[in-house]
C-alpha cells in the first residue's frame, strides 16, 4: 500500500512539514495549498526537496467551488484552474483535488455540473493534469460520493475521476459497499481519517476533530476493505483537520501518523480476509494456495494475543521513605533489594511493585514503568517497533531476565513479560537473596492502572495501546473535576485482566498545583479487611465527606450497619446490575497514590460515579 499524508495534518512550514513526513516513512504528500503560498520554497525547490527526500508529490489540494455555477463565474473558475495547472506543472505534480461547490453554487442541475466539469477535464488534459472530484459532505448540491461518481460517469472523459474520503463518507453514515462498484481506474485518489462520533454539524466536526485512524471510532478497515476489493491501486493518504496536532511536535505527530496507517493497513486486510465469503463475484476462492488477492497488496504484522495481566509496576522516586511507608501501610511485603542494581521490591500476593531509584536525582513519586505478561515478548516487541514504537535500552548482567522494553507516548516504559500459568515472575528471584520472606495473607493483583496524559498526546497513546498491545478502547467519560473536565478513556482486555485508563488533565493554570495525579489500583477478595488492618498500621487514607454518604444511602437504601462501615474506613462504594465495587484511596505521594478496590459479583466499572469526589477532595488536599 502506498502511504501519503497531507501536509495540512501537521504543524511548522512546508519545508518541516516534508522533512518529518520522509523521517516517518511515507511514500507521498498531499501538498496542501496554503502550505505552498506562504512557504518561501519556489515550486522548483519543493519539487527538488521531495525528490531529495524521496517523497512523492501525489495531490495538490483543495480546488473549491468549481461547479453548479453562472457562466461569468465559471469564465473565471476556469482562468484559476489554469493558473494551478501550470503550477502543479513547476511542482510535477499530476493530480489536483476539486471539491463540490460549497459557497457560489446556484444551479442545481447534474446537466450543467457535467457540462462545466467536462470544461475543467478537457483544460485539465491540455495541462496533463488529473482532476480528482471529491463530494464534501456539507456540499451545497453534491454531498455524497455516489453522486459525485455519477457525475464522473456522465463527463466521461479520462482526466476526470472521483477521490473518495472516508470522513466524507463515514460522517454522513453513507454505505460503502457500492465502493466497490466504481471503475476502479476513476478513483484518482483515496483520503482516510477518522473521528469521535460526535453530535454537531458536520463541517465544524470535519475542521477540528478528525483523528489519525485507530483514533476514533469509525469503521475504517471496511472502508478500506472495499475499496481494495474496487481494484484501486494509488496512494491512500491521510487528511486530518486537528487543532491539537496542529500545535504538536511535527516529527512525533508524522510518526504517529504512520503508526496510524501501518495499523489501518493490517486491519483492513482482517477484514478481508473476515469478510471473504461475501466477495464479489467473480472473485476467486478463499482460502488455501487460492486465498484472494487484489491489485493492491496489503501488509500485515507480526500477530499477538491481548496481554494475560500485568507483571509489575513500576515507580521511580529520589526520597522513597514515604513509598515505602505507604506499601507497608497496604499490607505490602519487602522482598529486598536488587542484587545489581539500585530497585525494591514489594509483592502482596501476585500484585508487584517495584520502587525504582536509578536516575531519580530530585524526582518525585511518579509512575514511570508498566509490565504486561504476554505470550512471546520477542514477537510483540517486534510487532510494536514495527508499528514506530521507541525501544527501551534496559542494561542486564548475567543470569538476569531480559526484558523487551519500548516507549509509550507519554513516556512510560513498558516491559513485555513471558508469562507464567501460575502468575508468578522469574526475575523476582534477582531481589531480596538470603532474606526470608513471609507469605502475603492477601490474594492480591493489580486490578487497574491510571495514567494522565498529555493534552498533545492523548489519541497518540490511544492508538498506541490498541495497535501495540491489542488493548480495546472503550467509550470515553468525562469527569467532572474542580479544575475542569478530565476526559476519561478505559483502554482494556476482553476478559479485564488488564485495565488500563487514561486520562486528559484539564490544563493546569499559571503556577497551581498539578491538580491531577495517577494512581495503581490493586484488587484484594476482602476490601473491609483489608481497610482495618491499614488503619491499625497508620494508613492516612484520602478523607471522605459526611455528604458522599448522605447521598450513597439515598441512591442506595444501604444496612445502617453497613453504611457505618463505610463511613469509619473512608470507603467508597458503587453497584449496578451486575455487582458491586468497594475501594479506598490512600493520600498522594509526589503525584502518586494508591488504590485498593474489591470487585463483588461482575461488577466491571471503575467506580465512575465516585470519581468527582476523589477529585474535589485531592484538589482541596492540595490547596490547603
Amino acid at each position: 500500500m502506498r502511504t501519503g499524508i497531507a501536509t495540512v495534518c501537521l504543524s511548522g512550514t512546508l519545508k518541516e512539514k516534508m522533512q518529518a513526513c520522509a523521517i516517518a516513512g511515507f511514500d507521498g504528500i498531499e501538498i496542501f495549498e496554503q502550505d505552498l503560498v506562504t512557504s518561501p520554497l519556489s515550486p522548483e525547490n519543493v519539487r527538488t526537496m521531495a525528490a531529495d527526500l524521496g517523497l512523492g508529490l501525489d495531490l495538490y489540494q483543495p480546488f473549491r467551488d468549481f461547479d453548479g455555477v453562472t457562466p461569468d463565474l465559471l469564465k473565471a473558475n476556469l482562468r484559476r484552474a489554469e493558473a494551478k495547472f501550470k503550477l502543479m506543472s513547476r511542482l510535477g505534480m499530476d493530480t489536483i483535488l476539486v471539491c463540490s461547490n460549497v459557497a457560489t453554487a446556484t444551479i442545481d442541475d447534474d446537466a450543467v455540473r457535467a457540462e462545466q466539469l467536462a470544461q475543467l477535464a478537457g483544460l485539465a488534459g491540455d495541462h496533463g493534469v488529473k482532476v480528482a472530484y471529491e463530494a464534501l459532505a456539507w456540499g451545497k448540491y453534491v454531498n455524497d460520493y455516489e453522486h459525485a461518481y455519477r457525475l464522473v460517469e456522465m463527463v466521461d472523459h479520462p482526466n476526470l475521476g472521483t477521490c473518495l474520503d472516508s470522513f466524507h463518507i463515514l460522517s454522513r453514515d453513507w454505505d460503502t459497499a457500492p465502493i466497490e462498484q466504481i471503475n476502479p481506474e476513476k478513483i484518482f485518489f483515496v483520503q482516510v481519517a477518522d473521528a469521535p462520533k460526535l453530535s454537531m454539524d458536520v463541517l465544524s466536526w470535519s475542521r477540528h476533530y478528525r483523528v489519525f485512524p485507530g483514533e476514533g471510532q469509525f469503521a475504517l478497515a471496511k472502508f478500506m476493505g472495499h475499496v481494495v476489493r474496487a481494484g484501486y491501486t494509488g496512494p491512500v493518504s491521510l487528511e486530518v483537520f486537528n487543532d491539537v496536532f496542529r500545535q504538536s511536535d511535527v516529527e512525533r505527530t508524522a510518526v504517529d501518523a504512520m503508526r496510524s496507517l501501518i495499523w489501518l493497513e493490517e486491519q483492513s486486510a482482517k477484514w478481508l480476509a473476515d469478510n471473504a465469503g461475501n466477495a464479489p463475484e467473480g472473485a476467486p476462492a478463499a482460502g488455501g494456495a487460492h486465498r484472494r488477492r487484489y491489485p493492491m497488496e496489503l501488509a500485515t504484522l507480526p500477530k499477538v494475543n491481548e496481554p494475560a495481566g500485568f507483571n509489575f509496576a513500576e515507580v521511580k522516586a529520589d526520597d522513597t521513605a514515604q513509598l515505602e511507608k505507604l506499601l507497608g501501610q497496604l499490607g505490602f511485603g519487602f522482598e529486598g533489594r536488587h542484587r545489581t542494581k539500585d530497585v525494591q521490591l514489594w509483592t502482596m500476593g501476585q500484585a508487584r511493585v517495584i520502587i525504582n531509584e536509578q536516575a531519580a536525582q530530585h524526582a518525585e513519586p511518579c509512575i514511570a514503568a508498566l509490565g504486561f505478561d504476554v505470550d512471546s515478548p520477542v514477537i510483540a516487541s517486534a510487532r510494536a517497533q514495527q508499528l514506530k514504537a521507541p525501544v527501551v535500552a534496559r542494561k542486564v548482567q548475567a543470569d538476569e531476565e531480559v526484558f523487551q522494553g519500548i516507549s509509550a507516548p507519554d513516556s512510560t516504559e513498558i516491559f513485555l513479560c513471558q508469562g507464567s500459568p501460575d502468575g508468578t515472575a522469574a526475575w523476582t528471584h534477582e531481589f531480596g537473596e538470603g532474606l526470608e520472606h513471609a507469605r502475603s495473607a492477601h490474594n492480591a493483583v493489580i486490578d487497574h492502572v491510571n495514567l494522565a496524559q498529555p493534552w498533545q498526546h492523548f489519541d497518540e497513546a490511544v492508538l498506541f495501546y490498541t495497535s501495540a498491545l491489542a488493548l480495546e478502547p472503550q467509550p470515553f467519560a468525562e469527569v467532572p473535576s474542580p479544575s475542569g473536565l478530565v476526559r476519561s478513556q478505559v483502554m482494556e482486555t476482553a476478559d479485564g485482566a488488564v485495565r488500563l485508563v487514561l486520562n486528559l488533565a484539564p490544563v493546569q493554570q499559571g503556577h497551581a498545583p498539578k491538580t491531577y495525579q495517577e494512581h495503581i489500583a490493586f484488587a484484594v477478595d476482602d476490601l473491609v479487611a483489608t481497610a482495618r488492618a491499614a488503619r491499625d498500621r497508620g494508613l492516612d487514607f484520602l478523607q471522605i465527606p459526611a455528604n458522599y454518604y448522605e447521598d450513597l444511602d439515598a441512591r442506595f437504601d444501604l444496612a445502617p450497619d453497613f453504611l457505618a462501615t463505610l463511613r469509619e474506613l473512608n470507603l467508597l462504594y458503587d453497584r449496578d446490575a451486575d455487582g458491586e465495587f468497594l475501594h479506598f484511596y490512600t493520600a498522594t505521594v509526589g503525584s502518586v497514590f494508591f488504590e485498593m478496590v474489591e470487585r463483588r459479583g461482575s461488577y466491571n466499572g471503575y467506580g465512575a460515579p465516585n470519581a468527582p469526589v476523589r477529585h474535589a477532595v485531592q484538589y482541596d488536599s492540595l490547596h490547603r
